[in-house]
């Protein structure tokens, strides 16, 4: 395969990083706890935590785990915000030899049924805010050591009764909940002080973490990423991210807001465990979606790097608060989880004078898979090209590659790439290739520099009179609308068509009208790409990540 893409590189990218320099992710990380050890890692409602603390604490919390019967490759399933927790626990599974679990707090309790079952996830580590959903299933599942967190175990002990207080007495935030023999998380940590630890021996072919797939192609399956792929990935990305990393000032700490969830895998890898990498400060947002309580967490620091999805930079950079922030510092804004709009691109230019890159990956690939050059200067549109040691091709439905420009689905080989689904070789065997690519369920074209570009994910396509319409196309065309805050569009159905376009939009501008739309989309959007159906919403359905849920505004009409 020639891989056009590296004439492309920034000076000073490699084509190839060595990737086997840590046996472990543990190994990685406990490197970072003594170079950085008086660094702060994590700053959580404006307290500060070091590198040293975390080692500390999540060394406690890993005798903890031994203590309670907990051995070598057990499931431990984390179901937690961004919290200073999060690290400790994480830290702790990792070096106990225990394979982490990562759970999304606001699932239902069907769904966490379903990923406690299925992981056989053998201890939980819930907020109290979530523990709740943990009781109604717990007689159902194989999960019967909990540890139960509250907001301000780690704020000390005013702030935090304060922080406890307002959390459970004032905006009510923690429904009634019983689980007897649960243990509470600093309880958790005075008893693993008190105990032996015993370091783990751990490879690069031993599980560490399994990341659940949204469940978006079907039913939720357990991506198996090993310490190898996630090692990889944090130095496959380290190297990426260096040209707009030596635009930090000498001697300044790298400081990154994390308002990604980290129990999704961008923020898991990407934010958490590159930060520790790099010696750098995770400001950790705990609700990205109070905008004004974001903004003003951002008000208060001097931050470099920003990860976030299109619906987030698009809400925040069109708030009232938004120029509160100094955003003069920012030097790199990775785009990632679903397109990147080219209004919210531009937008996002012109308030802070720092591009966003966009980036690509998936829970399979640890997450990144490519990026566009992050000393780019404009929206390119693409996703960029393969990081280094990544290869992508396109496919069609035979599993031949396709010719240069023709739409094929993306298939990806690097040191990232999952070593399967959990206990489901049937789901395996259909996404990954003979030759150890696996197959994405993303359309894609490569154009003759080596950028590729994603044309949709395969499902998502509409048919309209067998002509293939793409709903990020429709959607990009219509959010540069004057007017939009933003828009999905999805594929319904049409008793002449097939199919046909429907778009669900919601109003920045309380004037806008369907004929206004109509009339955008007409000198816009070629005839069978023009949506049959206008509606209007104020808010559309998400995941907590900010993916917008099309299967729900296809399957549920708007609520009148």
């Amino acid at each position: 395969m020639e891989k056009t893409w590296l004439k492309q590189y920034p000076e000073g990218v490699p084509a190839e990083v060595k990737t086997d320099v840590f046996p472990s992710l543990v190994a990685l990380l406990e490197e970072s706890f003594r170079k950085f050890a008086r660094l702060p890692a994590y700053k959580f409602m404006g307290k500060a935590f070091s590198f040293e603390q975390i080692d500390d604490l999540s060394r406690a919390f890993a005798a903890h785990l031994q203590s309670a019967g907990l051995v070598r490759g057990d499931r431990v399933a984390v179901m937690l915000p961004n919290v200073p927790q999060y690290p400790v626990v994480v830290g702790g599974i990792l070096r106990a030899g225990l394979v982490v679990v990562n759970v999304n707090p606001l699932y239902t309790p069907r769904e966490l049924e379903h990923q406690l079952k299925d992981s056989g996830a053998k201890a939980l580590i819930v907020l109290e805010n979530f523990a709740s959903t943990f009781q109604q299933v717990q007689d159902q599942v194989p999960t019967k050591h909990v540890v139960v967190a509250a907001m301000g175990d780690m704020l000390g002990l005013i702030k935090g009764t304060l922080v406890n207080h307002v959390v459970r007495k004032v905006k009510k935030l923690v429904p009634a909940f019983e689980l007897p023999g649960s243990v509470r998380f600093n309880d958790a940590l005075s008893s693993g002080r008190g105990k032996t630890f015993t370091a783990a021996q751990v490879g690069p072919d031993d599980i560490a973490v399994l990341q659940y797939t949204g469940g978006t192609t079907g039913v939720s399956k357990g991506a198996v990423l090993l310490h190898r792929n996630l090692v990889a990935n944090v130095l496959q990305s380290e190297a990426w991210y260096q040209p707009a990393l030596k635009k930090i000032p000498a001697g300044e700490q790298i400081t990154t807001i994390c308002a990604l969830p980290i129990y999704h895998i961008f923020g898991f890898n990407t934010n958490m465990m590159l930060g520790l990498r790099m010696g750098g400060c995770n400001i950790l947002i705990a609700n990205p979606r109070d905008l004004p309580a974001v903004l003003k967490e951002l008000s208060k620091e001097r931050f470099h790097s920003f990860p976030a999805v299109n619906t987030l930079f698009n809400a925040l950079a069109n708030h009232a608060d938004f120029d509160k922030v100094d955003w003069s510092h920012l030097k790199i804004s990775v785009g990632g989880g679903m397109a990147v709009q080219q209004a919210t691109a531009r937008l996002w230019l012109e308030k802070t004078g720092c591009p966003i890159c966009e980036g690509y990956g998936l829970s399979e690939t640890s997450p990144v898979a490519s990026c566009n050059r992050v000393d780019t200067t404009a929206y390119t549109g693409t996703i960029g090209l393969p990081v280094s040691n990544t290869e992508l091709k396109l496919l069609d439905d035979d599993g031949n590659e396709v010719p240069l420009g023709t739409a094929g689905e993306i298939a990806i080989r690097g040191p990232q790439v999952m070593a399967g689904y959990w206990q489901r070789p049937d789901e395996t065997a259909k996404v990954m290739t003979a030759d150890g690519f696996f197959r994405s369920g993303d359309v894609g074209v490569m154009d003759e520099r080596g950028y590729f570009r994603i044309v949709d994910r395969k499902k998502d396509m509409i048919l309209v009179s067998g002509f293939n319409v793409y709903p990020n196309e429709v959607e990009d065309v219509i959010t540069q609308l004057p007017g939009v805050m933003e828009c999905a569009a999805v594929g319904v159905a049409d008793d002449k068509a097939g199919e046909a376009v429907k778009v669900v939009i919601v109003k920045k501008d309380p004037a806008l009208t369907e004929a206004d739309v109509r009339a955008w989309c007409e000198t816009n959007l070629t005839g069978y790409k023009r949506p049959r159906v206008v509606e209007f919403r104020a808010d559309l359905p998400k995941t907590p990540v900010g993916k917008v849920l099309r299967r729900e505004l296809r399957d549920k009409p708007a609520a009148h």
